[in-house]
């Protein structure tokens, strides 16, 4: 109702205009996931179908929505980067934010026999997540930095303590155990006792997933003699690298122009 007597109520409404000029990074977390992974079966430490459902859906998002320009994902969690000058639903926290977390939850959802064709979804799952701006690009590189390294702490020492559950240690036992330790002493732990060397794990598990657009080679037909014509172009690829040091970011330079 245009004009309307009642429009006054709109002016209750907050301005959450996020800053201009800034990236903007959109993280979202499982919500109870680990009674969700627990109720559907989720292998431990690590269920490879799992994190291949959460590398789908961040597909999904980049393919859906062009101003995240790169996608970090680990365990039950993504962050989004938002281009810098993105005027996506005019830079309102609460717009992107509601959109980001119920867009990522449906096609979950939408996905999951794809994934788990034996598992039924027993429930829902349910995400959160938060809007942060950051000034800069070197920081955006920081902030997925320290992603990075929260996934290597993470896995490393969840490796550690389902090997010793597995081996018989109680879930408390296996806590105490690993109280205190530094990462050097959960490599010779799972080296020593398991005979298990952590850097030969797959690289999903240890360094989270990457998904951004990227120029490929596709073949787009066959001559008459049977020879393939290729053509580049941007599509949206999935990477388990390191992003820490600068030599991604160095051979990537288009992803955070």
């Amino acid at each position: 109702m245009a004009n309307s007597k009642y429009e006054y109520v709109k002016s209750f409404e907050s301005n959450d205009k996020l800053m201009p000029s800034t990236w903007i990074v959109v993280r979202i977390d499982g919500r109870g996931f680990k009674k969700f992974s627990e109720d559907h079966g989720f292998d431990k430490p690590n269920d490879e179908q799992a994190l291949y459902l959460m590398n789908a859906c961040a597909v999904s998002m980049l393919q859906e929505f062009p101003d995240i320009v790169f996608a970090y994902g680990v365990s039950d969690e993504y962050s989004f980067i938002f281009r810098k000058e993105t005027q996506f639903y005019q830079r309102r926290s609460s717009k992107i934010l509601s959109v980001t977390v119920s867009f990522f939850t449906s096609v979950y959802v939408m996905k999951w026999k794809e994934f788990f064709p034996q598992n039924k979804l027993k429930y829902p799952p349910t995400f959160d997540g938060r809007v942060v701006c950051y000034p800069s690009t070197t920081i955006v590189q920081d902030y997925l930095a320290w992603r990075q390294v929260d996934c290597h702490i993470n896995n490393l020492n969840n490796t550690c303590y389902w090997m010793l559950v597995k081996s018989g240690k109680s879930k408390r036992e296996a806590q105490d155990f690993l109280e205190g330790t530094q990462a050097q002493e959960k490599n010779e732990l799972l080296f020593q006792q398991f005979n298990l060397n952590y850097n030969t794990l797959p690289a999903i598990f240890r360094k989270g997933s990457c998904v951004f657009r990227d120029k490929v080679e596709d073949i787009v037909k066959y001559t008459e003699c049977g020879d393939p014509v290729k053509r580049s172009r941007l599509k949206v690829i999935t990477y388990h690298c390191d992003i820490i040091e600068k030599t991604f970011w160095d051979k990537h330079k288009h992803i955070l122009r």
